[in-house]
């Protein structure tokens, strides 16, 4: 088994990064959901709500994080991490959040349509993740690291009368090798590169799968009536892929295979 491609998504909701080899701390891969678009009250906005997103790009270098939108133009800002957090939700709960500035805003605001700023993960965010294993992450859902195999997406795809390409699913790691599907689900603990992970819960998905991401259009109602056929799990909704947590901080990186250390039993 072996990482096939490492995607990092910087700005919750945008389009992914990909990468060759990434470092992965507690929270993730790098700039992984870094900084995330909230609405006039402070809650965060996705592809549920506003697909749009899917087709916004991002960039993250030396300390600036470039927005790019075919028909909008791009916009750079300064990241700031270290100014005062202002109060925001994600999933009703309340988190914090620094924010970037007027001039992402607005930009933000023309691209969606309606009035939405940025902001970034504090330094000192401090958000703990539940599941079998907890652990940290910035603005992903859940816990940091989301892992899907090729074997689950064919197995999928057989199912299905258009087959989904694996960006539908926005997963960090992809693995490929395993002959059967959601090996994943089973995964316990797990040495990729010089990075430790720990299975935390399974990926419940949602309305996100029935985005197309190259045009951010939604296309409904598939891959989540198929799944919802064989993939329902113990939890609320269908589940596809899997959540880890960061035990170990280190870097993976394409081509690294993946040492099982321990295996459990799918929660399915």
């Amino acid at each position: 088994m072996r990482v096939s491609s490492l995607v990092t998504y910087p700005v919750k909701g945008c389009a992914g990064s990909t990468l060759h080899s990434a470092h992965v701390r507690a929270t993730g891969l790098e700039h992984d959901r870094a900084f995330m678009i909230v609405d006039s009250d402070g809650a965060f906005r996705s592809q549920r709500s506003d697909p749009v997103l899917a087709v916004v790009r991002c960039s993250v270098t030396d300390g600036a994080l470039t927005l790019t939108h075919a028909s909008t133009g791009s916009v750079t800002v300064s990241v700031d991490r270290d100014s005062e957090a202002r109060d925001i939700t994600m999933f009703r709960a309340p988190m914090r959040g620094i924010d970037q500035g007027d001039d992402v805003a607005a930009w933000l605001t023309d691209v969606i349509g309606e009035p939405s700023r940025l902001v970034a993960a504090p330094r000192d965010l401090g958000r703990i993740t539940d599941g079998i294993s907890p652990g940290s992450a910035q603005f992903a859902d859940s816990s940091a690291v989301h892992v899907l195999s090729t074997a689950s997406l064919a197995d999928l795809n057989s199912r299905l009368d258009v087959p989904l390409p694996m960006d539908r699913f926005r997963p960090n790691i992809v693995v490929d090798g395993w002959d059967s599907p959601h090996r994943e689900d089973e995964v316990r603990d797990v040495t990729i590169g010089s990075t430790r992970l720990a299975y935390s819960k399974l990926a419940i998905r949602c309305a996100v799968t029935t985005v197309e991401q190259t045009t951010g259009v939604r296309t409904g109602p598939e891959p989540l009536r198929t799944l919802g056929d064989y993939r329902r799990g113990r939890q609320k909704g269908v589940a596809f892929g899997s959540k880890f947590s960061v035990l170990q901080d280190g870097t993976v990186t394409v081509g690294d295979e993946l040492h099982v250390e321990t295996w459990g039993e799918s929660e399915l």
